[in-house]
C-alpha cells in the first residue's frame, strides 16, 4: 500500500522550487528617476517698429521766449549839424545891462554881451564886431571890438557898449566884418537885462571850443 504524502509536505516541496524555503515578501519597485514635465517654449514674436523702452518725459523749466510778429525796428537817423564850407558865423546877443559912464563923460550907456561862433569851414581873421542902437548918442570907444582870429569850431564872447537914451528900451543890432566876409546883422527889438548871467571879464574875448 502506497504511503500517502501528507499535504503539508507537498506544499513545502512545491515552494522549494524557487530555491527559497520562505519566499520574501514582494519588495518595492526599484527607484526610477522622476520624469520632468516637458518645458513648453512659446517664442514671443518680434514686432518691428514698436519701441520697447519707457519713453522719457521732459520737464520745461524755463519760460518760452515770445518773438513779436513784427521784428522791424526803426533806427533813428543821426542828428546832422550843417557846417558851411565857406566863411560863416553865428551871432547871438546874450543880453544887456545899463550903467553910467563917467570916465568918458557920458550918462547912461548900454552894454551888450554877444557870442560869436565860427560855424563855417575856414578860419576868420581880423574880425570887427560893432554894436548899433536906435537911440544912440555919441560914439562910445567900446562900440566896436576887434579880434585877430576865430578858428573853425570855436566861439568867443565879447562886450560892446553904446551911448543910449536914459531909461529907454532901445532896439539894437550887431554887425561882424572879417577879412573873409561881411556878415548879416543880428538884432533884437529891445535889449533884455542879462542879470546874473553876465560873463566874467576874464572870459571875454577868449576863443574856446563851441559848446553843443
Amino acid at each position: 500500500m502506497k504511503k500517502l504524502i501528507p499535504p503539508l509536505l507537498l506544499i513545502l516541496l512545491l515552494s522549494s522550487c524557487s530555491g527559497w524555503v520562505i519566499q520574501p515578501l514582494p519588495g518595492p519597485t526599484a527607484f526610477l528617476p522622476a520624469t520632468p514635465t516637458p518645458y513648453i517654449f512659446t517664442p514671443t514674436p518680434v514686432i518691428i517698429g514698436v519701441a520697447t523702452s519707457t519713453p522719457l518725459i521732459a520737464t520745461i523749466t524755463s519760460a518760452p521766449t515770445l518773438i513779436p510778429a513784427n521784428t522791424d525796428t526803426l533806427t533813428p537817423e543821426p542828428t546832422q549839424t550843417f557846417v558851411a564850407s565857406g566863411p560863416s558865423i553865428s551871432i547871438k546877443v546874450l543880453g544887456c545891462n545899463t550903467s553910467i559912464d563917467v570916465t568918458h563923460g557920458m550918462g547912461e550907456v548900454t552894454n551888450a554881451y554877444v557870442t560869436l561862433k565860427n560855424t563855417g569851414g575856414v578860419e576868420l581873421t581880423n574880425l570887427k564886431a560893432t554894436l548899433f542902437a536906435l537911440d544912440e548918442g555919441r560914439v562910445h570907444p567900446d562900440k566896436t571890438a576887434e579880434l585877430t582870429s576865430l578858428p573853425v569850431g570855436y566861439q568867443v564872447t565879447i562886450k560892446l557898449t553904446v551911448d543910449s537914451t536914459y531909461k529907454q528900451e532901445s532896439p539894437i543890432q550887431v554887425e561882424v566884418v572879417s577879412d573873409q566876409s561881411t556878415f548879416p546883422r543880428e538884432g533884437m527889438p529891445s535889449c533884455t537885462n542879462i542879470g546874473i548871467f553876465e560873463p566874467k571879464p576874464d572870459d571875454l574875448k577868449t576863443p574856446i571850443p563851441i559848446v553843443p
